[in-house]
């Protein structure tokens, strides 16, 4: 009886180097994915070689000045794409960001207050802090009630969103009091759900892939021109709020609040937060 043994299978050099291909960049791939999805952001299509269309950086004049008039509809008292993070949540059943504090009163030559102060529902030490600094919006809402002579009128409103596992909260409150100034105070929170920190200025660059030289001269180029309107009006007669243009506010490692949003990054200074005036400077990149 003769046998027929199964013909053995051969490799040529060219099929052996496909499969070790294939095999390699699976290997890689995984490792790509388990470290970004634990330690790190990784653009995963520059470090292919393709490069992100994006209007950061690249917005005409007008597009930008239209963006610096509409700010004010973004503070819309709520949270965009804030779903899908449940296992941050501190609270299952609410969202990512709410509105904790809502209250809208008035009493006659008293106050007239309209507030809503969210509250970040996040378990997270760091979190925790964000939260504890917006309680000082809630303690200037209950002095204002118990208060009875000062005439005053008070607002608080915030705008909330989620890009790119990144939590975006910005709070603005508006305060007059008697014959005082007004003040505009803007505190920002921006926090890397992923990894569980803050986000900073110059990081936000690097993860957009700005040149952090180029929106520093950006910054520097508005602020010279803000400045020069604001003492053509003191030619004029006008009281003014002066800028320090040679301030280290103004670098990027220093400035504090920022936000993004819809493809918009607004750098925001407030002086407002540190005196009584109703000044701010808004760059749009």
């Amino acid at each position: 009886m003769k046998v027929v043994l199964p013909e053995e299978k051969v490799f040529n050099k060219k099929q052996l180097a496909i499969y070790i291909t294939i095999i390699l960049v699976c290997i890689v791939s995984v490792i790509i994915a388990f470290y970004v999805q634990f330690y790190a952001r990784i653009d995963i299509p520059s470090l292919l070689g393709f490069e992100k269309e994006t209007q950061l950086g690249n917005r005409t004049e007008e597009q930008t000045e239209l963006l610096k008039v509409e700010f004010d509809q973004i503070f819309t008292n709520n949270i965009q794409n804030g779903e899908g993070q449940d296992n941050k949540k501190k609270e299952a059943d609410q969202p990512l960001v709410y509105t904790k504090t809502q209250k809208k009163e008035s009493k006659l030559n008293s106050y007239d207050i309209e507030v809503n102060i969210p509250y970040i529902n996040i378990d997270s030490e760091i979190v925790e802090e964000y939260n504890k600094e917006i309680e000082s919006f809630v303690d200037k809402t209950n002095d204002i009630l118990a208060s009875q002579d000062r005439n005053t009128i008070y607002t608080v409103e915030y705008t909330a969103n989620v890009k790119d596992d990144i939590l975006f909260l910005m709070i603005r409150s508006n305060l007059k009091e008697g014959a005082s100034a007004q003040r505009v105070i803007v505190e920002t929170y921006n926090y890397d759900l992923r990894n569980n920190k803050s986000i900073t200025l110059d990081k936000m660059l690097r993860i957009e892939n700005l040149e952090q030289a180029d929106i520093q001269r950006k910054i520097k180029n508005e602020i010279d021109i803000e400045q020069k309107k604001v003492e053509d009006l003191k030619n004029l007669g006008y009281t003014i709020y002066n800028r320090d243009v040679k301030s280290s506010i103004y670098q990027i490692e220093n400035t504090k609040e920022f936000y993004f949003r819809n493809d918009v990054l607004y750098i925001i200074y407030a002086y407002g937060n540190d005196t009584f005036t109703s000044e701010m400077d808004l760059i749009v990149i």
